[in-house]
């Protein structure tokens, strides 16, 4: 009988074969179809501490979602895309300038809705006008009530909305509601807000489950982040607010004082069934059910206003990076101002070039952040881009602590505009599901203006003596979180 025996030595030769073999499978599979600097954080993640490394990669390193939802999307995108190519919707306003039309043009490609005319859209800034204004909508609600929000809770600053949808329930409108899960999940009055949708009855679904117990996963950070409300399908509301108080009911919040400052848009007129289209779209991906049979999308009216519209829809279901390909885009046409509304503000190397480029083309380029943030890594790796932007000579107004300036939101020159939930940061381009709408038309450009001198005086300008005096502690943070920034 022949035993062999394994010293010390023969457990080193296979530590590093195993070592060796993981270095080298790791350059082989991490850098395919990811962009460079994703690929290079995680490699160094993999070589420098492996086990961990290896494991997160595993676990997070591919932003898509399962092939089943991407399967979905790719359905209803294409029954979208059939049943509206021969659909005119409103008079568009007459004189746009071809890079507009270059720009709807790309969107649709990517899988955005058509362009729409004879829209109205108004701006609504004042966070619990927001919900009352909502609530009032819903009130006025005969056939269906179509809810969707990356948070979504029943509290004393949502009490209306939450009455207003008891009360169109108890008359047998339909409520169905959307709501991300791993956003909800052990959030204060999580359960209470469940209990509250059964018991008036309306119809909801949890959002990107991850419920691997009962056959429900996917990436545990992917999230669906949008913000939207459709009535009838007469009116609709999208931006950026949370259904929830100004604080999130969270005690961190609370006892730091913080208060979020939001932006929503209220829309009549055909873009109100885009943004319908985009909740058909989620509520199939969650339910597999099929409303386009009951409600006809497309059997849509002139609204009371004048202005182009297109929502485009973003996130790790579509092909491209829509919402940062829009965004980037619109930075290279514009040609006098560039203002821009960002909580999150960490861009990959092309929209920061659009942005430096605009900079040197004489644009007055103006960004808008928090002076306060509330994730520290996401507030670090934003900061590690405010040299680089100041010496362009981009304008950074940080809105005053302790509130959070939470909008989305960018205006070209004085006729075009995004407004919407996606932030301009690396999650919101690759890992959240995104609603963004493009708007032409000055009036509207003038309700902007309006919002962003709110903002402006309520903020104070960062300047570049002022950055050059951050302590070393500073920046050594805001560099470690740029580089974990780009681990996607």
């Amino acid at each position: 009988m022949i035993t062999i025996t394994f010293d010390a030595s023969w457990w080193l030769i296979i530590v590093f074969v195993f070592d060796l073999t993981v270095r080298i499978a790791a350059i082989i599979i991490v850098p395919r179809n990811r962009r460079p600097t994703a690929a290079m954080a995680w490699l160094l993640a993999i070589y420098f501490i492996p086990l961990i490394g290896v494991f997160l990669f595993l676990l997070i390193g591919t932003p898509r979602l399962p092939r089943k939802r991407r399967q979905k999307q790719d359905r209803i995108n294409a029954y979208i895309r059939e049943t509206s190519a021969s659909l005119e919707f409103g008079s568009l306003r007459p004189g746009q300038p071809q890079w507009f039309t270059s720009m709807v043009t790309l969107n649709r490609k990517l899988g955005a809705l058509p362009v729409t005319g004879d829209n109205a859209a108004h701006l609504i800034s004042d966070y619990q006008t927001s919900l009352d204004t909502m609530a009032a909508a819903i009130r006025g609600a005969e056939k269906y009530v179509h809810v969707e929000f990356y948070i979504f809770q029943s509290d004393d600053s949502t009490e209306t909305l939450f009455e207003a949808m008891e009360e169109v329930c108890a008359r047998g409108v339909t409520v169905r509601v959307l709501l991300d899960h791993w956003a909800n999940r052990g959030k204060p009055f999580y359960k209470r807000t469940l209990q509250r949708l059964d018991r008036m009855g309306a119809q909801w679904r949890l959002m990107l489950p991850v419920q691997p117990f009962k056959g429900k996963y996917q990436r545990p950070d992917l999230r669906n982040h949008r913000k939207l409300l459709v009535v009838d399908g007469a009116v609709a509301f999208m931006g950026s607010q949370n259904v929830t108080d100004s604080t999130y009911n969270l005690k961190k919040n609370i006892r730091r004082g913080l208060h979020w400052v939001d932006l929503m848009v209220r829309l009549e007129g055909p873009v109100v069934a885009s943004v319908n289209a985009v909740f058909l779209s989620d509520w199939y991906s969650e339910t597999d059910e099929v409303l386009t049979d009951e409600i006809d999308l497309f059997d849509v009216k002139a609204g009371p206003g004048d202005l182009d519209c297109q929502i485009v829809p973003s996130g790790p279901g579509f092909e491209f990076e829509n919402n940062l390909r829009l965004f980037a885009g619109l930075m290279y046409y514009a040609q006098r101002k560039l203002i821009i509304v960002s909580p999150y503000f960490v861009p990959d190397e092309a929209l920061l070039l659009a942005i430096t480029t605009a900079c040197h083309r004489g644009l007055d380029v103006q960004l808008f952040v928090s002076e306060e943030g509330d994730q520290a890594m996401v507030y670090h790796a934003q900061r590690s881009y405010y040299e680089t932007l100041l010496r362009a000579g981009v304008r950074i107004w940080m809105y005053r602590k302790p509130f959070i300036l939470h909008s989305k939101s960018m205006t070209i020159d004085d006729e075009v505009a995004i407004i919407g939930s996606s932030n301009m940061d690396m999650r919101s381009f690759g890992l959240n599901m995104e609603i963004s709408m493009l708007v032409r038309g000055t009036e509207f450009i003038d309700e902007m203006r309006g919002v962003e001198q709110e903002y402006r005086e309520l903020s104070r300008e960062l300047t570049i003596e002022e950055w050059e005096k951050q302590p070393l502690r500073s920046t050594v943070l805001d560099n470690l979180a740029r580089l974990t920034s780009a681990l996607q």
